[in-house]
């Protein structure tokens, strides 16, 4: 079985850098670490070629400047090699642009499965994994919370906000997987050191057959007027308890139409 794995390099949360004034975008220039969300992918894919007895999980990022340290991370978890698309005309790609090169990256490889994470920490979008179903005309599953092979096709158990749905899709199909449904192994030593041998393939732009008008600002569909900051969390109303305080409480809660 092979399974492709979409994951995105981004700044550390803990220290995201900042934004280019002149783009109004997250500085990249950075080392960047693997998406948290997509760690949780990684794992389901290692646990699926596992359970088939046999196959690979092929990793494909898009991140700048060659930036590889992400899927270093990944490849130590027991992914088998990665594809990376990296190339200075891809600045400013917007979500769909970024699926269509991902999509053409994964397209070769004869995949029985694409997986990704619902979103990543740093765009938020939600959108990624549904373009790239959508561009290489495969089924689509969201939000799935477990997954098992059946054949020519997958049950997956898709979350929603009052349990979850059973879905049956038909393979090759691309899935996106909600955080926390499984728990992302630790590299070990061994396969730190091994993840150092495993092929890293770098593609331009134009080895995907993008040229310069379909990437980056210049094919995006948005763009970045102005970027402001959050407004301030105002101080709460406190109310003390001197013997009525709960009639308080429910004229507040009243107030609020909480009920």
């Amino acid at each position: 079985m092979k399974v492709v794995v979409c994951v995105k390099q981004i700044p550390d949360p803990a220290d995201p850098g900042a934004l280019d004034p002149e783009t109004r975008t997250l500085k990249r220039d950075v080392k960047l670490i693997l998406d948290e969300s997509d760690s949780y992918g990684v794992e389901m894919a290692l646990q699926l070629v596992d359970a088939a007895g046999e196959g690979e999980v092929i990793l494909v990022s898009m991140a700048p400047n060659g930036e590889r340290s992400g899927l270093a991370t990944a490849l130590a978890m027991g992914a088998a090699s990665a594809i990376l698309i990296s190339d200075p005309e891809l600045v400013g790609s917007d979500a769909l642009t970024t699926a269509k090169l991902l999509a053409t990256a994964v397209k070769d490889q004869g995949a029985d499965l694409i997986i990704a994470g619902s979103e990543s920490s740093d765009g938020y979008t939600g959108v990624v994994p549904e373009q790239i179903a959508g561009v290489l005309d495969l089924p689509s599953v969201t939000a799935a919370k477990s997954i098992e092979v059946d054949g020519s096709s997958i049950k997956v158990q898709r979350q929603t906000d009052g349990g979850y749905d059973d879905v049956t899709c038909p393979l090759p199909a691309v899935v996106s997987v909600t955080a926390g449904v499984v728990e992302p192994r630790y590299p070990s030593f061994k396969g730190i050191m091994a993840a150092k041998n495993k092929p890293v393939e770098e593609k331009s732009a134009a080895d995907l057959g993008f040229d310069a008008s379909q990437v980056g600002w210049a094919g995006a569909g948005q763009e970045i007027i102005e970027v402001t900051d959050a407004p301030k969390r105002q101080a709460g109303e406190v109310i003390e308890d001197d013997g009525e305080a709960f009639t308080k409480i429910v004229a507040y809660l009243e107030n609020m139409k909480v009920i």
